[in-house]
């Protein structure tokens, strides 16, 4: 349902707000996989998200409904436990999915884009039918261990790293601020290897020594679980190392793929916000009159309304590029950065046009202005990502 540039007839809560017309570039698998999703997050997700937000608890029987609706994986192959569906739809479903809240997107995200994404493209047939299937179907849950306490944006300074043992190799190290950590089954591991080479590994939840604690008092992603990967002498066999890469191009591109997945779920989160502003301010009457007829309030939604337009528009370039294979993690980079910074500039607009009312949780905006606080520092920084494309424009690198 396309929000007319002339209408001015109430809008419905779910509505796309597709200003530009985008559906139009859209196939048929595109709008049906978006439908089935909404209509997923308005029964599942958006009764109880404030809830489980407001008590800092995962929604984890939720785990098993986004592998039921295809969200994890969908761009990978069928026979791998993917959707086989293209970027676009991936994306679609991550936009679909923030909308309703960050932390749900990241659960699908993390699953998809970089646990079921790094084995099916860097692991051994064998790695790949023992572990994607399961994580496909959400009988596994997975996670990512690639940030360390002290390396962020410096992942190649990181110390987890694992010596030979035969068959085996013993794990050292540290991971932190992992989402999934504390409920995953299986963790995708970075970490240096006896040569000081970063590889992949697989390591398995009952794994001695291997622990995955929660972190608790986190003011944002409050109904995702995050926590640490904590490695002690861990026994891992060598089977388990991702073979078919080394260097931090294997981290970077599974990061590419998850950030191209959150320049989409950004937009839902921005949708999210603007539906609800627009709809208070057909409702709310000061001075005699709704407050959208005043020129203040609309030139709010105006600029809501074009930045959440340009965002789509870019989003939909991205992915008619990652389709061909021709988006540049500087591409993805860009995209990340600006519609991930656009929704937060919306989310605090959307508060204001509520007033008081915006800053409790009978609406959506602070709890998305929360998440996303976190989403703009999250799989590359907002700066960093700023200077992966003043890199990629000068060809200078200010990073060394």
């Amino acid at each position: 349902m396309s929000h007319s540039p002339s209408s001015s007839s109430k809008v419905d809560k779910y509505q796309f707000h597709d200003y530009y017309n985008v559906d139009e570039l859209l196939s048929e698998d595109h709008l049906l996989a978006r439908d089935a999703v909404r209509e997923w997050v308005k029964k599942e997700v958006t009764p109880i998200i404030e809830d489980y937000s407001e008590r800092a608890e995962c929604p984890k029987h939720l785990f098993k409904g986004l592998a039921e609706i295809g969200a994890y994986g969908p761009s990978l192959p069928v026979e791998y436990g993917g959707g086989g569906m293209d970027e676009i739809a991936y994306g679609i479903i991550m936009s679909e999915l923030e909308r309703g809240d960050s932390g749900i997107r990241s659960m699908a995200s993390v699953q998809g884009s970089l646990v079921m994404y790094p084995i099916y493209r860097f692991g051994s047939e064998e790695q790949k039918q023992k572990y994607l299937p399961k994580l496909g179907s959400g009988e596994y849950i997975g996670c990512f261990g690639l940030t360390e306490p002290d390396h962020g944006s410096n992942p190649s300074g990181m110390t987890t790293n694992f010596k030979d043992d035969g068959d085996h190799v013993i794990l050292n190290g540290a991971k932190m601020w992992i989402t999934n950590s504390p409920v995953a089954d299986v963790a995708v591991v970075w970490a240096k290897n006896p040569e000081g080479k970063i590889q992949g590994i697989i390591v398995e939840k009952g794994m001695e020594g291997f622990s995955a604690p929660e972190i608790h008092g986190k003011l944002s992603l409050r109904a995702s679980i995050t926590g640490e990967l904590v490695f002690e002498d861990v026994r891992v066999p060598k089977a388990n190392i991702l073979p078919n890469v080394s260097g931090l191009k294997g981290p970077l591109s599974c990061l590419s793929k998850a950030r191209y997945g959150i320049a989409w779920g950004a937009i839902g989160a921005a949708l999210d916000c603007y539906d609800a502003a627009l709809r208070y301010s057909q409702e709310r009457i000061q001075f005699d009159k709704p407050i959208g007829q005043f020129q203040l309030t609309q030139k709010k939604l105006a600029e809501m309304i074009t930045e959440i337009t340009k965002a789509q528009l870019l989003a939909w370039r991205l992915g008619s590029l990652a389709n061909k294979g021709m988006a540049s993690p500087a591409q993805i980079s860009m995209a990340k950065r600006n519609n991930v910074h656009m929704a937060l500039e919306i989310a605090r607009e959307a508060r204001q046009i509520h007033g008081g009312m915006g800053i409790t949780n009978e609406y959506p905006m602070m709890r998305h202005m929360m998440n996303l606080e976190t989403v703009l520092t999250y799989e590359g920084t907002h700066d960093v990502h700023l200077l992966i494309t003043g890199m990629d424009v000068t060809g200078l690198n200010a990073f060394k």
